[in-house]
């Protein structure tokens, strides 16, 4: 049976998400992921898992810290890069949280419902396509808070009264803005510009830093190793950084400035053009090495 086939689909986004993932993961052929990848040290079972049956032992195993954050890595990483599927799939497998996070929500609550559960899942989905870092600890923990805020956001706006800071001491009239005060792209493009900032990084750094994109497609689209556009990525933090505190991204360089940071793009050039040489003599290697 496919999702499209079912005649009663439900209006809730999260009863529609429930029933697509248990299409795509009933039998015969289960959406399923390999325990073993994993390792026997986080302690799950060494054997190809469908994906509700994990999710059980997900849930009767809570302090598998180690497990749960694999396996959602990986999770996150196929719903970023292989197919609305593994999108379903990562929903599914949250959706008991989802679901509690959804009835607790909407406990006297005058609303519809289904706005709730719909704000719910977006903040899922958000969070799941860009939010996540995988660098860091929890990735689930921090899905699951994505989709609480954005249900609770949506039920303080229905409130009659919300929360705001105290404006009393808040001095009437305009104010001028700190420096920097232009754009974040446009500061982006001096550095770029300044040789602070490489033309070929300019729109990862873009979308990683300033859309909050996740890194593992970006890198996939640039041709690079996640962990290798990480660490570009940082060590242009670190520039970009020290051109603010210097001001030369908001005021005026001197030309022996001007040529001092264009030697240092220069030289980074031939670097990364060096590594890639070494990469696609490997390559070759290999390749010759397998047709042997």
């Amino acid at each position: 049976m496919s999702v499209s086939d079912a005649t009663d689909w439900p209006s809730s986004a999260l009863d529609a998400a429930a029933t697509a993932f248990a299409t795509l993961t009933c039998e015969p052929a289960p959406l399923a992921l390999d325990c073993a990848a994993f390792g026997p040290d986080t302690g799950l079972p060494q054997q190809v898992m469908p994906l509700p049956r994990l999710r059980t032992w997900l849930l009767r195993h809570p302090r598998a810290y180690t497990a749960r954050d694999e396996v959602w890595r990986e999770l996150i990483r196929r719903a970023r890069l292989d197919g609305p599927h593994w999108v379903v799939a990562a929903v599914g497998m949250a959706m008991p949280a989802l679901q509690q996070y959804a009835a607790r929500l909407c406990e006297g609550y005058s609303g519809d419902p289904a706005d709730v559960d719909a704000e719910i899942l977006t903040g899922f989905l958000t969070a799941l396509r860009d939010r996540a870092d995988l660098a860091k600890p929890a990735p689930y923990a921090s899905l699951c808070k994505a989709a609480w805020r954005a249900g609770r956001d949506l039920r303080l706006q229905h409130q009659e009264y919300l929360p705001v800071e105290d404006i009393e001491h808040v001095t009437p009239g305009s104010r001028t803005p700190q420096v920097p005060y232009g754009h974040p792209d446009l500061l982006v493009r001096r550095a770029v510009n300044l040789g602070i900032l490489d033309p070929e990084d300019e729109q990862a750094y873009i979308d990683v830093r300033l859309g909050h994109r996740a890194i593992e497609p970006i890198a996939a689209a640039s041709g690079v190793d996640v962990d290798a556009l990480r660490m570009r990525l940082t060590r242009i933090d670190s520039r970009i950084a020290e051109a603010l505190a210097d001001g030369l991204l908001t005021g005026v360089a001197s030309p022996e400035t001007l040529a001092r940071l264009r030697m240092r793009a220069e030289r980074r050039g031939l670097q990364r053009a060096g590594r890639a040489a070494a990469t696609r003599r490997e390559a070759a290697r290999e390749h010759a090495a397998a047709a042997a």
